[in-house]
C-alpha cells in the first residue's frame, strides 16, 4: 500500500515543483500511532525548508492537487502537518484475510529480483572453553537472519568456524597435561570450561608458566609432538561433541563447519604472498598488512617465531568460501567487540581484490548479568547446560501451576520449547547493537514482552480453533468491532516488516511485531466472543489468520510453536 501512496504522492508533489522518487516518498510514510487517524500518514514539515510555508497549509495544498480519491481509499484528509490516507477498509480486510488463508506460510514472502547465494557464518564457539549464554545471543542472530534470507528468496549455506588451535588450545592443553592428565577426557562443557579458567588463573600467578605454553602452542601448530597431538584430537573431538546437543535444543543445523586448523597452512602462504605483492611486509620478525593511512592501525599476520595468528587465518577462510562455494554474499554475524578486526579483513580483501563477494558485518553486542560482564577467562559465566536446567526447572513449574495432569515426557517437551523461546525472543527482542543484561524472571514472564507470551497466544488460538464447529463459509462482516479492525491492520503490516528486516538483516524487527501482534490479538480476544458469537464464522478467519502469521513470525526467529502450553 505505500508503494501506492507515493505514487499519489509524487504526483501531487510534482505539481509542486517537488521532485521526489518513490522510494524516497516511501521513507517518510508513517503509520499513525491510533486508526482513527488514518491507516497511513505523510508528514510535511521536511517540505517546509523548501517550500519556505507551515507544514499545515503544505498538507492542505498536497490534498487539493490529489483531487479524486483513489478507489483503494475510503478517504483522504489532513491534519496538521500531515496528510492522512484512511483504506477502504472492507475491501483491504477481505482481500489481507483471503491473502493469508491462501498463501499460509508463504504469507509476507518479499517479492524481490535478487537472486543471491549467501553465506552466513555466526555462533563461532571455540573448542576448549565454555559455550555460554553469550554464545546463544550469537546463535540465535545467526540463524534468525538465515531464515528471513531463505524466505525472502536468497540460497543461504549456514557456516559455523570454531577455533580449535592457537593459544587457548595450548593453554586448556598445558594445563590438562600439567595438573590433570589422570583424569579422564569427557565432553561434559562445565569440565572443559574450568580446565580452561584454571589455566587462565595459574598463568596470571606465575608468568613464567607462558614460555611452557609457547613450547605447547608451537609444538602443535608443527604437529611436532606426537602424544601431545593425540591429546589434542580427543578433547577437541570431545568439546566438539559437547555442542551437538545445545545446538538441536536450539533448532540450528549447520551446511559446513569450518575451523582454523585447516586454514593454517593456506593462512601461513597467504602471508608470505601479500608480502611478496608488497600488501603486507616485515616488522621486528613478524609479518604485518600496515593499515595505518585508512585509520585501522597495523594488523598482525604471522608471530615472529612464525606462528599463525587468527587474522591470517581469516583471510584463508574468506579465500575458501569464494573459491568453493562461489557465494556473492557473505554475512559475519560476529560479536561488536572485533569490529577492528573485521574492518582490517575487509580492507585487506579489497588490497587483495578478492572484494567479488559482498561482505556484510553483522556485530553484536555482549549479553551481561546484572552483576557484571561475562568471561570464559575468569569463569564469569553462565554455562549454557547450568542456564537451560535453570530455564527448564522454572517453565516445568509454571506448566504444572495451568495443567496438573500431564506426562513426564510431555512436561518435558514443552519446557524446553518454552525455555528456548524465552531465550531466544529475549536475545532477538533487542536491537543486535545493544548489550543485554539478562534476566530469567524477564525472559520467562508468561504475561510480559517475551517468548512464552507469545507461544502463549499462539496456543490460546490453537485453543478456539479446536473448539469451534463452525464451517466457516459465511461473508465478511459490514460492520466490525474496533478491535477486529486493529488486529487485521496489524497482519497487513507483515510483509513490510520482513521486507524490512531482509534490508537491514535486523530480527529485532520481527520479534517487536511479534510481540505487538499478539497485543491485538489478545485484545480482540478479550473484546469479541469467538465461540458461539454470532459472528464466529467471521471471527473464525481472524483467529486461523493470526496463527498463521504468528507461526510465520515464531518461524523466522527460530522459535518452535507449542498448540498447549
Amino acid at each position: 500500500m505505500k508503494e501506492v501512496i507515493s505514487q499519489i504522492l509524487k504526483k501531487a508533489l510534482k505539481e509542486l515543483n517537488i521532485n521526489l522518487k518513490e522510494e524516497e516518498i516511501i521513507k517518510f510514510i508513517e503509520v499513525p500511532p491510533s486508526f482513527e487517524m488514518g491507516d497511513y500518514a505523510f508528514p510535511c514539515f521536511f517540505l517546509s525548508r523548501i517550500l519556505k510555508e507551515e507544514p499545515r497549509e503544505i498538507a492542505i495544498q498536497i490534498r487539493e492537487k490529489i483531487k479524486e480519491i483513489p478507489e483503494e481509499f475510503e478517504d483522504i484528509e489532513t491534519l496538521g502537518g500531515y496528510v492522512n490516507f484512511f483504506v477502504d477498509r472492507k475491501n483491504q480486510i477481505s482481500e489481507t484475510i483471503n491473502e493469508i488463508l491462501s498463501k499460509k506460510e508463504r504469507f509476507g514472502k518479499p517479492k524481490l529480483d535478487e537472486k543471491n547465494k549467501t553465506m552466513v557464518e555466526f555462533s563461532q564457539p571455540n573448542t576448549h572453553k565454555a559455550f555460554h549464554v553469550g554464545h546463544i545471543r550469537g546463535t540465535s542472530l545467526g540463524e534468525s537472519i538465515s531464515r528471513i534470507l531463505e524466505f525472502s528468496g536468497d540460497r543461504v549455506t549456514r557456516a559455523n568456524y570454531s577455533g580449535d588451535t592457537g593459544m587457548h588450545v595450548a593453554k586448556w592443553l598445558w594445563c590438562y597435561t600439567k595438573y590433570h592428565s589422570k583424569e579422564k577426557l569427557t565432553n561434559d562443557e562445565s569440565w572443559i570450561a574450568r580446565i580452561y579458567v584454571e589455566a587462565i588463573k595459574k598463568l596470571e600467578d606465575n608468568k613464567k608458566f607462558q614460555e611452557e605454553v609457547n613450547v605447547i602452542n608451537w609444538a602443535l601448530e608443527g604437529k611436532k609432538n606426537k602424544k601431545l597431538s593425540q591429546v589434542w584430537k580427543k578433547s577437541r573431538k570431545l568439546s566438539i561433541d559437547s555442542w551437538k546437543k545445545i545446538y538441536k535444543e536450539l533448532n540450528v543445523k549447520f551446511d559446513v563447519q569450518f575451523f582454523e586448523s585447516e586454514m593454517e597452512k593456506r593462512a601461513k602462504k597467504i602471508a608470505y604472498e601479500l608480502r611478496n605483492r608488497k600488501i603486507a611486509s616485515k616488522s621486528e620478525g613478524a609479518i604485518i598488512v600496515n593499515l595505518k593511512k585508512y585509520n585501522l592501525g597495523v594488523w598482525v599476520l604471522l608471530r615472529k617465531d612464525g606462528t599463525v595468528l587468527y587474522s591470517a587465518k581469516d583471510l584463508a577462510l574468506a579465500e575458501k568460501k569464494i573459491s568453493r562455494y562461489k557465494i556473492n554474499k557473505n554475512v559475519l554475524v560476529i560479536g561488536a567487540a572485533q569490529s577492528l578486526h573485521i574492518s582490517q579483513l575487509f580492507k585487506t580483501l579489497e588490497l587483495m581484490k578478492l572484494n567479488s563477494t559482498k561482505n556484510i558485518f553483522v556485530p553484536f553486542s555482549e549479553v551481561r548479568l546484572p552483576s557484571g560482564k561475562m568471561s570464559s577467562r575468569t569463569g564469569e559465566n553462565i554455562l549454557y547446560s547450568e542456564f537451560m536446567k535453570e530455564m527448564n526447572d522454572y517453565a516445568k513449574n509454571e506448566i504444572k501451576k495451568r495443567e496438573k495432569e500431564i506426562s513426564k515426557a510431555e512436561l518435558e517437551k514443552r519446557s524446553l520449547k518454552i525455555s528456548i523461546a524465552a531465550i531466544k525472543y529475549s536475545m532477538l527482542k533487542q536491537n543486535s547493537g545493544k548489550n543485554i543484561i539478562f534476566s530469567r524472571e524477564e525472559s520467562l514472564n508468561f504475561e510480559g514482552d517475551s517468548g512464552p507470551y507469545l507461544l502463549y497466544s499462539y496456543a490460546r488460538a490453537k485453543s478456539i480453533l479446536r473448539k469451534s464447529k463452525k464451517k466457516n463459509q459465511e461473508d465478511f462482516l459490514e460492520e466490525m468491532e474496533d478491535e477486529e479492525i486493529k488486529l487485521v491492520k496489524m497482519f497487513s503490516l507483515f510483509p513490510e516488516t520482513v521486507f524490512n528486516a531482509y534490508k537491514n538483516l535486523n530480527p529485532s524487527l520481527i520479534a517487536n511485531y511479534s510481540y505487538k501482534l499478539a497485543q491485538s490479538f489478545n485484545e480482540f480476544y478479550h473484546s469479541c466472543p469467538v465461540i458461539n458469537s454470532k459472528n464466529e464464522n467471521f471471527r473464525i478467519k481472524l483467529v486461523k489468520s493470526f496463527v498463521l502469521v504468528m507461526k510465520n513470525c515464531l518461524n523466522l526467529l527460530g522459535i518452535q510453536t507449542l498448540d498447549k502450553m
